[in-house]
């Protein structure tokens, strides 16, 4: 082939084709520089298009941000310099930035990390109150911002209240005098991505580019992709950098489709080259031809001589390097031809019988009876003979032979078979390898195949009780049909555990798991085949089943009560927990399960409400009393906001001289459609939401605003009291907080309902007592009487004066029983150094028992009523309970 090959070669480079070729060859590359040329000048002309087209989004994203927070940077300005301002302000001052051309979105600001104030309001409502520092979303970035006193810009994220947006945080510092700076909070501002996009001609339909960009959160090239199609990066695209305040994005662009393969022109380019170089190649290729043509019929002659010569000398090298044995067998006379090759393969080393024998005595033991049996088929039939064996060699190796044959007359008229026998050891052993690795691949196909299982259980189930999970819980209530027969009404059961906090922290993680396990294991035992059971979160459980008549959901409710209700042997210890259960059922199969799981967490929401360890069922009733004190505690939070909790004040009198010797500040609230409201309409849902705190401080600071007032109208008010909620009594920066007020030593006194217990254990509030009374502030006991004070509280207490409650006051008049028990309570507290004021003294006949029995302080309407700082001083300065 090689020697053929390198004649063909030399016919074609006679010097007859030689101008030809060589005029080819120049012609070609001729044409390919040109090709090229043409390339490279047709992608510089591309790119530069595209960088032109590109350049001024890139400078509409630079000057778009950094304008956007320029105008936040104006604001922030304006907070440096007014940092009391109120949301009525800051509201004006952002209206005013949004009226120009920008995309912010809102903005909120946070002094001392939570934030206060947000524009627009509407639809950041629920924003107000958020303290960064107990997000656990937001805490680090906020962090960050006030610990390096730097702006952050975050995003672009995807926003809650839908759309996306960047998120800039700035810090806030004021000056705290003597050249030094006072961290205030942060501002956060929120621009419209979209709008930023539109706004930058990145969203424009004209665009003849594709655009992709990287570097979130200002990341730069290093970053993910946010925008456009990645792939645009791979494409060597138009790059170029986008400046943020802290950071970059990288842009990139590439025409619409990418890059052309070729110029425009580029055919047009080739045609002409093609057609120059036809011009110039073909009339020396006639001339070739037709000199080639007289010498080529000289070669003919030469050529026929040699040809039987070459086919007799290709045979003989295809059958040398073929490896292949040839045999041929005389059917009649059995006479058996090997060639030498067949006796390589059959380990033959001497001379043969020339016999069928010597092929039937080499075939292995397990294959001469198949081998024998497809050789005689073959010959009695005159057909194709095809067939593969295993043979013995004389050194005992095994090998696999593949035959194949066919029969024919001979010259003499004899029947015979011919055929070739070679050598597929090594293809039986690839055989078996691939069987093998088949086999391998099977069973690791199975072991993924089983990882996938594992991998979907674990998706979808709780590790630590194998209860489905939340997720799992929401494909259930997106599609029913995989659990539930579609024509069964369902129930929702919400349930959270009782108690399951304190056994937590008290004895440990790993008892709160065990806990978790046993309750996961009680739900289990007590649901039936076709319920789910789900546990989607901390200690909280879901079971969803279909209607059964046999045992209504109320029943079960109950059996699940008394199951949780039995004590759970963790170690040493006997730990009991409860649980509360919400209950809603589906009226029609239709109804939508997700809103049924709502309507059972707020029947759940009751459940506790009323006392925990019970059930309830959710109702329309239920669903209108949740959204009225859902509605008030949304109101309390605005009426906090916008400072409608007011203190009204009630006077407290000598009995013996009728001076006034103190006044009780009360909380009210003075509600814009309502009017003035007590506690009892919104002590309640205050203490639900956890803002008694806020409430008592608001109060607190009415009253000392009013002492130095009235101080100052020359009202001298010896001492005034303030509730003190055992919550805030409970919280360890209350200290800190009064210190940072001007409180006057010996004219304030906090009163402590007796109903708070004062557990010898809880050190934050003996702390607070104790450093109460050493700010100057005195201690009373409220509502006396009908708590858990003893004599012991007092004498551990030492409180300056205890008020004894009107349920033991108004019955005196009659009930010598009672009027003996308040003369009681008066002498411990006269024996004990402390005062004791009556309160509900609703008559002068009160009053005039009281002073007998030696009270030291009367409070009631028999002598005035609650009332506001200014009529409280009208009424001292007019002495008006005298005249009544």
């Amino acid at each position: 082939m090689f020697h053929l090959g390198k004649k063909k070669l030399s016919r074609v480079l006679t010097p007859n084709y030689l101008p030809a070729i060589i005029a080819s060859f120049v012609v070609l590359a001729a044409g390919i520089l040109a090709d090229n040329q043409n390339q490279v000048v047709s992608e510089a002309r591309m790119r530069s298009q595209v960088a032109d087209e590109l350049n001024p989004i890139r400078s509409k994203l630079e000057a778009s941000i950094n304008g956007n927070i320029q105008l936040v940077r104006g604001l922030i300005g304006t907070i440096v310099t007014e940092p009391g301002m109120d949301q009525e302000r800051f509201a004006a001052l952002s209206r005013s930035i949004f009226t120009e051309r920008s995309q912010l979105r809102s903005i909120a600001a946070a002094p001392n990390l939570i934030v206060r104030m947000a524009y627009p309001l509407q639809g950041n409502e629920r924003a107000i109150g958020l303290d960064y520092r107990k997000n656990d979303a937001q805490r680090a970035a906020v962090m960050k911002v006030r610990d390096t006193g730097k702006m952050v810009l975050a995003g672009p994220v995807d926003l809650v209240q839908g759309g996306r947006g960047l998120i800039g945080r700035f810090p806030v510092s004021i000056d705290a005098g003597g050249g030094s700076n006072r961290f205030w909070g942060i501002v956060s501002a929120v621009i419209d991505v979209d709008r930023l996009y539109n706004d930058s001609g990145l969203l424009s339909s004209k665009l003849g580019i594709d655009i992709a960009m990287t570097g979130r959160d200002g990341t730069g090239s290093s970053g993910t992709a946010f925008f456009g199609d990645p792939k645009v990066f791979g494409q060597a695209p138009v790059d170029m950098t986008v400046l943020l305040p802290g950071g970059s994005w990288h842009i990139a662009a590439v025409p619409k489709g990418g890059w052309p393969h070729t110029p425009r022109n580029a055919w047009f380019i080739r045609a002409l080259i093609v057609a120059g170089g036809l011009m110039i190649i073909l009339p020396m290729l006639l001339t070739g031809r037709l000199m080639s043509e007289r010498q080529n019929n000289i070669r003919a002659l030469r050529h026929s001589k040699a040809q039987l010569q070459e086919l007799s000398h290709r045979l003989k090298i295809a059958l040398d390097s073929s490896q292949i044995g040839i045999w041929e067998l005389d059917i009649a006379s059995g006479k058996l031809l090997w060639d030498e090759r067949m006796k390589e393969l059959y380990g033959k080393t001497g001379s043969v019988r020339k016999a069928y024998d010597d092929w039937k005595t080499t075939l292995h033991p397990d294959d001469i009876d198949r081998a024998e049996e497809e050789f005689a088929e073959a010959l009695a039939a005159g057909s194709a003979y095809n067939s593969e064996f295993r043979i013995r060699l004389p050194d005992d190796t095994i090998r696999h032979i593949r035959a194949i044959g066919s029969t024919y007359d001979g010259a003499d008229g004899r029947k015979k078979i011919v055929g070739v026998n070679w050598d597929v050891t090594a293809d039986i052993k690839t055989r078996a390898t691939l069987s093998e690795a088949k086999r391998q691949a099977e069973a690791h196909s199975a072991e993924l195949e089983a990882a996938r299982y594992r991998m979907e259980f674990n998706a979808l189930h709780d590790p630590l009780t194998g209860l489905p999970n939340r997720r799992f819980l929401d494909q259930v209530l997106a599609d029913r049909s995989h659990h539930f027969e579609a024509e069964a009404r369902l129930s929702i059961f919400h349930m959270d555990l009782d108690r399951f906090k304190q056994i937590n922290d008290t004895l440990g993680h790993a008892a709160g798991d065990e806990i978790l396990r046993h309750a996961a294991e009680l739900l289990r035992t007590n649901a039936k085949e076709k319920d789910f059971v789900a546990r989607i979160g901390g200690d909280e459980f879901v079971l969803v089943r279909p209607e059964d008549s046999a045992e209504p959901d109320a029943r079960l409710a109950s059996c699940i009560i008394e199951a949780m209700s039995v004590p759970v042997r963790y170690k040493d210890q006997e730990c009991r927990i409860g649980v509360s259960i919400g209950i809603a059922a589906q009226t029609k199969p239709t109804d939508d399960l997700a809103q049924i799981l709502v309507n059972a967490d707020i029947a759940l929401y009751e459940a506790k409400r009323r006392g925990r360890n019970r059930h309830e069922t959710f109702t329309g009733d239920l669903k209108t009393a949740v959204f009225k004190t859902k509605q008030t505690a949304d109101e309390i939070l605005r009426g906090l906001e916008h400072k409608e909790f007011i203190a009204h004040f009630q006077p407290q009198f000598c009995p013996n001289t009728l001076e006034v010797i103190g006044v009780e500040a009360l909380a009210r609230w003075d509600h814009p459609t309502k009017g003035l409201l007590g506690p009892h309409t919104f002590l309640k849902t205050a203490e639900d939401i956890n803002v008694v705190a806020s409430i008592d401080q608001a109060i607190l600071e009415q009253a000392l605003f009013q002492i130095y007032r009235w101080e100052a109208n020359g009202i001298h008010i010896p001492k005034i009291s303030v509730n003190l909620s055992y919550a805030r009594l409970h919280d360890e920066g209350l200290i800190g907080r009064l210190e940072q007020l001007q409180i006057p030593r010996g004219r304030l006194s906090f009163e402590l309902l007796e109903s708070i217990s004062f557990d010898e254990s809880d050190v934050t509030v003996l702390s607070n007592i104790r450093r109460i009374k050493e700010l100057g502030i005195d201690i009373e006991i409220d509502d006396f009487g009908t708590g858990y004070a003893s004599i012991l509280s007092l004498l551990k207490l030492t409180p300056r004066r205890l008020k004894i409650d009107r349920q033991l006051i108004l019955p005196i008049l009659n009930s010598p029983a009672e009027r003996r028990l308040v003369e009681s309570i008066i002498d411990i507290g006269t024996s004990l150094g402390i005062e004791v004021i009556a309160e509900g003294v609703e008559t002068l006949e009160h009053a005039r028992i009281l002073q007998e029995l030696g009270c030291h302080g009367l409070q009631g309407y028999a002598f005035a009523r609650p009332m506001s700082a200014n009529d409280l001083a009208t009424f001292v300065f007019e002495r008006r309970w005298q005249a009544a």
